[in-house]
């Protein structure tokens, strides 16, 4: 499954015409022939015809093979009926490298889109529970989430009122009007309200019923938002007509906006609870796997100085990521994507796949998880904790070839990164080279090897796209393109501005 090209030829006919393409694309790959054959259709308005389907069903009923797939799979889940023993039998969760601290507990994002979140604190508490010897312990999600989502709403409003002299049916409002307040998000996101706000422990903010349930909160705070950006949009409109000059058109839109946010603040803090002032200080209390006990005092921002940023802080590790369409060893940023208004951009080097893999081998072996983000929902089972490309025999099933490339699945919306998870270990070949990886996951106990699953390396290449690296740790040249600026710009909607 998807390393072997389709022909997607047409119906065959005894004229074949192959259009040799040598032009080299911007991977600097030189591009396939290109083969199609010409061909007559049966309906020549375009229509679906009853022709079409005796003609389909009488070489059907002939092939005693279709005839088996229609008896068992109209009365069983394909994914049941169809997946690969031997592809279980040969996914053991059996790793000869692994980070040397165990954490726990199993994290559990529950009924929300907060696996960035989960993925990031599971990266940050591993150095804290190592350092201070905790048996559980947990990072508040909620606490990042809150700060998060409050920030996307201002976000949103913002480019509201930047972009309110656009009709309402423009592409970019309308994709901005979309899924404007997510939860997912991004590293750099992440890096954002981690410098901004802190960090506390669980105990500090724990879950509430809306940080675990998060759709119905969504669902309010979207259609209030979207009816902020009208009255911003309304006003905007008015104040350009009286001829106000635009700087003070701008700076009374903001002051409306500042009144419509206390309206999310209110809603946020009713269902999430009043957060840590990321400025006061709190004591935190624990005890560590000898039933000592311990005490620290001080603010968010101070525990996040103290805890999160030891050995390689955030701010100074960034995203690798394996994006086929697009020139390698380039720096890209998407457009309208963030979370902090000002704040750190979304920032990606696209690079081979062989070096996110050298990346994952060498931070294992330096004793540190790995942030990665992928496609999550692409040959996987949550049930076994397996994502393989051979785990779900589709192909032989249905006598189908699935011919898509990782670059035309981004190319036609097939994929995207989905999801965030933590790699904390890896399975060598005598070689070194990667057979399968252990991943943390944040979905509880109940999925998988006891929350944690197997990713082959077949499934690496085809389905992950994000890895994140410390700048200490990374090759010297992806740092150099990194630290060089000058990202090229993809427009807000490509596929690597889907959050995680």
């Amino acid at each position: 499954m998807g390393n072997q090209q389709s022909s997607r030829s047409l119906i065959p006919t005894p004229t074949n015409y192959n259009f040799p393409e040598n032009e080299k694309g911007e991977s600097g790959e030189t591009a396939p022939v290109v083969e199609f054959q010409l061909a007559a259709p049966i309906s020549g308005d375009g229509k679906l015809a009853l022709s079409h389907i005796a003609s389909w069903e009488n070489e059907a009923a002939s092939n005693s093979k279709v005839q088996l797939a229609r008896t068992i799979l109209s009365q069983s889940d394909i994914r049941t009926v169809l997946s690969s023993r031997s592809a279980r039998i040969t996914d053991q969760h059996i790793f000869n490298n692994v980070v040397d601290f165990k954490t726990g507990p199993v994290t559990n994002q529950k009924s929300s889109g907060r696996c960035w979140l989960f993925a990031t604190t599971n990266v940050i508490r591993y150095n804290i529970m190592k350092k201070l010897k905790l048996k559980d312990f947990q990072l508040s999600q909620s606490y990042l989430f809150f700060w998060d989502k409050l920030n996307k709403a201002n976000y949103y409003l913002e480019l509201m009122i930047q972009h309110s002299d656009l009709p309402l049916d423009d592409r970019l409002v309308q994709h901005l009007s979309g899924d404007l307040i997510s939860d997912g998000g991004q590293w750099d996101m992440a890096v954002n309200v981690l410098e901004t706000y802190g960090l506390v422990p669980q105990s500090l903010y724990p879950e509430s019923t809306h940080s675990s349930l998060s759709g119905p909160l969504n669902n309010l705070l979207k259609t209030k938002l979207r009816e902020h950006a009208l009255i911003l949009r309304q006003q905007a409109e008015a104040l350009r007509n009286a001829a106000i000059k635009e700087d003070t058109v701008i700076a009374t839109l903001r002051a409306q906006k500042e009144e419509l946010m206390k309206e999310v603040y209110l809603i946020m803090t009713a269902t999430l609870g009043v957060p840590p002032n990321p400025n006061k200080r709190f004591v935190w209390e624990y005890i560590d796997q000898d039933d000592k006990t311990g005490r620290w005092e001080g603010s968010p921002k101070e525990y996040f100085e103290q805890f999160g940023t030891k050995p390689y802080t955030p701010s100074e590790s960034f995203s690798l990521i394996n994006d086929p369409r697009n020139e390698l060893e380039t720096l890209y940023t998407v457009d309208k994507l963030g979370n902090i208004w000002g704040g750190r951009p979304i920032l990606y080097v696209n690079t081979k796949i062989e070096n996110m893999k050298a990346m994952i081998i060498k931070m294992i072996k330096a004793g540190q998880p790995v942030f990665f983000g992928c496609d999550v929902g692409k040959f996987s089972d949550s049930g076994s904790g397996i994502m393989d490309t051979a785990l779900y025999e589709y192909e032989n099933a249905f006598d189908i070839k699935l011919g898509l490339t990782k670059a035309e699945r981004l190319q036609v919306c097939d994929s995207s990164m989905t999801h965030a998870m933590v790699i904390s270990g890896v399975h060598l070949d005598p070689e070194g080279k990667p057979i399968r990886y252990k991943v943390e996951n944040s979905w509880g106990e109940s999925a998988g090897n006891h929350g944690y699953f197997i990713m082959t390396d077949e499934w690496f290449n085809e389905f992950v796209y994000q890895v994140v690296v410390p700048k200490a740790l990374a090759p010297k040249e992806l740092v150099q393109v990194y630290e060089a600026g000058n990202p090229v710009v993809l427009p807000p909607w490509d596929p690597m501005g889907s959050l995680a």
